[in-house]
């Protein structure tokens, strides 16, 4: 069975911080489990109050899914989409920002980032990514 480390999500974390300071951005950036749950994060100075608990929605999204958080963005308003964001007391975001993490195949969790548009927070989580 595959697992996400504490390593591993720092080692993202920090791939993802050093995206973020090349393309001009102050992001939080979080990484979680296959559950959803909170392996790491990080805000990183002048990032708005708001982007950590953003950026891990987006993750859990993402997480949850399996998909991008961007694939779930057009079902964000259909009925069932909507009950789980209420089951997840508004602690899932669907929305460009947050990727999958698989490891041998396997899903293991999510990176996600808020901050910049959508577009540098997937940016920045791709580099978080790739750093795996």
């Amino acid at each position: 069975m595959a697992e996400l480390t504490l390593a591993d999500a720092e080692r993202m974390i920090q791939a993802a911080k050093a995206k973020a300071v090349a393309i001009g951005v102050k992001l939080s950036i979080s990484v979680v489990d296959e559950r959803g749950d909170l392996k790491c994060m990080v805000r990183m100075d002048g990032a708005p109050w708001r982007t950590p608990y953003i950026s891990r929605g987006k993750a859990r999204a993402a997480a949850c899914f399996g998909v991008p958080s961007d694939d779930l963005t057009d079902r964000a308003m259909i009925p069932v989409m909507r009950a789980v964001m209420e089951v997840e007391r508004g602690e899932f975001v669907p929305g460009i920002g947050a990727l999958p993490i698989m490891k041998d195949g396997e899903l293991v969790g999510a990176i996600g980032g808020s901050g910049g548009t959508g577009q540098e927070d997937e940016d920045a989580s791709r580099a978080g990514l790739e750093a795996l």
